[in-house]
């Protein structure tokens, strides 16, 4: 009887280790540090939802979450990173529509954005994106911005955080749906676009609500429509494309987590419930609030359907669009 006893003492305690290190050979998990990859500047929406999120997951956790920004390519060299990083839950991507848009966009890329990834969570989704405008353009609505590129066909130009990028589709679908042609300049960021508006080298870009509230405020940019259904909390008085007679014209912005191909589904699982926890429980949900965004905190099968769902979205805008492949 004792030796049994003995016997089934080892069992639970190697049961035990099975599934807090999930494979792993470690005691629990994470045991050290997770990195975090955010795949555009330093500065970026991005990088700061990723800031928010490293922090609230942190004490949860038992180990630090260390944000590494990787921009490049509209995002996806830090995609890449994470691709080919070891599948054992210590690294992860966080990212923005651009990760589909990348698959839809880019004829090769250096990874397969649909087999190399395990999806985590859809973390939370944006109102849209705002139509931001230099003011010297003298130009108060859309309609009459709409009016003026008509008017002056490849005059005006739109700022973009990249090729493929959410901020770049959604200008090709202003152009299709306004029937006018401004032209596409692609940065690698959304701050560096930004930045080119407030200084007048550009004339627009569409960007999102958390980075451009102060720059509506003080009067930098003028606000002139929103690409999501329904009015933004935090912008409010910003009208959306759908209200100003273009149906149609909507797109709004999201952001996920994925681990490399092959993590295993007790770590995939463990990091969503944590982050599903931390987005109702913890001010991460508040800081969301603030910045415009929705939490959702998908499980991993609702993130993979979605995905696919969204592949197919930017495809049929892509086909409106005219956007090729490059």
């Amino acid at each position: 009887m004792m030796r049994c006893a003995v016997a089934l003492q080892i069992l639970l305690v190697l049961f035990s280790g099975w599934a807090h290190g999930a494979g792993q050979n470690e005691p629990r998990y994470p045991a050290r540090p997770i990195r975090m990859i955010a795949p555009f500047t330093g500065g970026s929406t991005l990088d700061i939802m990723a800031r928010y999120i490293a922090e609230s997951l942190a004490d949860p956790l038992g180990q630090n979450i260390v944000v590494e920004s990787r921009p490049g390519a509209n995002g996806i060299i830090g995609s890449s990173a994470v691709a080919s990083a070891q599948a054992d839950g210590y690294t992860m991507l966080l990212s923005t529509g651009s990760f589909t848009g990348n698959i839809v966009f880019y004829k090769k890329l250096p990874y397969d954005g649909r087999k190399d990834f395990a999806p985590i969570t859809q973390v939370a989704r944006s109102y849209g994106l705002v139509l931001a405008a230099r003011p010297s353009l003298g130009i108060d609505t859309a309609k009459a911005l709409f009016a003026h590129a008509k008017n002056n066909p490849g005059k005006l130009s739109f700022a973009s955080a990249g090729y493929g990028n959410m901020t770049h589709v959604v200008g090709e679908m202003m152009n299709a749906f306004a029937n006018i042609k401004v032209v596409h300049v692609p940065y690698k960021g959304s701050g560096q676009a930004l930045i080119d508006v407030l200084g007048g080298q550009v004339d627009m870009t569409f960007i999102s609500t958390v980075a451009v509230q102060p720059y509506i405020a003080d009067g930098r940019v003028r606000a002139l429509g929103l690409t999501g259904g329904v009015r933004s909390p935090v912008l409010p008085d910003v009208p959306t494309f759908k209200e100003l007679g273009y149906p149609q014209f909507e797109m709004t912005g999201w952001y996920g987590l994925w681990f490399p191909a092959k993590t295993p589904q007790a770590l995939v699982n463990r990091m969503q419930s944590e982050v599903a926890k931390a987005v109702v429980t913890s001010k991460l949900k508040t800081r969301l609030q603030e910045a415009g965004l929705e939490s959702v905190a998908s499980t991993p099968a609702e993130f993979a359907k979605f995905l696919q769902e969204d592949i197919a979205l930017q495809q049929r805008i892509a086909k409106l669009a005219g956007i090729k492949p490059q």
